[in-house]
């Protein structure tokens, strides 16, 4: 499935009613979000439960009648939009009811398990099994790191970090999943390489995940106290976009496809810290990257790539602008 025009989708989609559905994940909502502001839609969210006996039969049950079309305040009260965009399990219950009441078009982010005709648009990365008409692929995830963002963080940059000396590190600090949990030695290794990358005059600018083990956490707190480095512990407005637009170098932990997408928008190297029991899927993502010459493993040292910024979100909307537009060639 490819895109025919190259016509801006904020143009082709402007002024369609939009609605965001998920449980309120991060992960999943801000995909969503990057796909709509991609598309210059002012989107709604409409958050689902994300712990209830409906959620646990996702994506084959049904949806909470709590939540249904004729309940006030339900998920899906109100006037169905032209654009429903979901992700996440709990998600497609709730997707499928917007199409059957009639909603103007469906599109969902990541693998719906229900098969590839489960909506009218489908986007999953290219390491997902999942192909079909209406399923588009990329290398990356959607997100909201724009060039735009970045730009503007680079023309005003954040005074906390710009003050910083040296080379900037941002350092990305994942966590615990379903799918792995940090060992003790995956965290012993990455403090003593960010220590090196001290050592030789690195600033780190670190955020940490809710899901970053707290002896993780701790320690990287201690360095960048220690060395002069910046850890942001939620005070203050979340430098996230600032810290990536002003990084020479950028070091993410590999439980997530979603953080390394946001690094790999930047153009800088990025370099990766391996984490025991990491999901072969994302080590396919990062085998395309490394040949793409904008990742590597992380041993503690820089290392120079050079690279073209890889963001998969605006070929995304692009992707899910023209399918809209050949759903309903003719009315729009």
């Amino acid at each position: 499935m490819t895109g025919g025009t190259t016509s801006s989708p904020e143009d082709r989609l402007a002024g369609l009613r939009a609605w965001i559905v998920t449980d309120g994940k991060a992960g999943d909502e801000n995909q969503c979000l990057g796909i709509a502001q991609a598309l210059g839609l002012d989107a709604e969210l409409r958050r689902i439960p994300a712990s209830s006996p409906f959620g646990w039969l996702a994506p084959w049950g049904p949806i909470d009648p709590r939540q249904g079309p004729r309940r006030p305040g339900g998920a899906l009260h109100g006037h169905l939009p032209d654009l429903v965009l979901a992700s996440g399990r709990r998600a497609v219950p709730y997707l499928r009811a917007c199409r059957r009441l009639g909603a103007g078009f469906s599109a969902f982010l990541k693998d719906p398990r229900t098969g590839a005709d489960s909506a009218d648009f489908i986007w999953v990365p290219e390491h997902d099994l999942l192909r079909g008409q209406r399923v588009f692929t990329t290398t990356t995830s959607p997100h909201l790191v724009s060039a735009a963002r970045l730009a503007e963080a680079r023309k005003s940059p954040d005074r906390r970090l710009s003050a910083l000396t040296g080379k900037r590190v941002a350092v990305l600090l994942g966590g615990d999943s379903r799918h792995l949990q940090f060992t003790d030695a995956d965290i012993e290794r990455l403090v003593r390489d960010l220590r090196r990358l001290s050592g030789v005059g690195c600033s780190l600018m670190v955020t940490a995940s809710r899901r970053t083990p707290d002896s993780l956490r701790y320690a990287v707190q201690g360095l960048t106290r220690d060395t002069g480095g910046f850890f942001w512990d939620g005070d203050g407005g979340n430098p996230y976009i600032a810290m990536l637009a002003l990084a020479d170098s950028i070091v993410a932990t590999s439980d997530s496809v979603n953080m390394v997408s946001e690094a790999v928008a930047t153009g800088v190297p990025v370099l990766l810290s391996e984490i025991a029991g990491t999901p072969p899927r994302h080590g396919a993502m990062y085998a395309a990257l490394k040949r793409a010459g904008a990742l590597t493993g992380f041993d503690g040292t820089l290392v120079d790539l050079r690279y073209s910024p890889i963001d998969a979100t605006p070929v995304i909307a692009r992707a899910l602008a023209d399918a809209y537009i050949e759903r309903h060639r003719g009315q729009v």
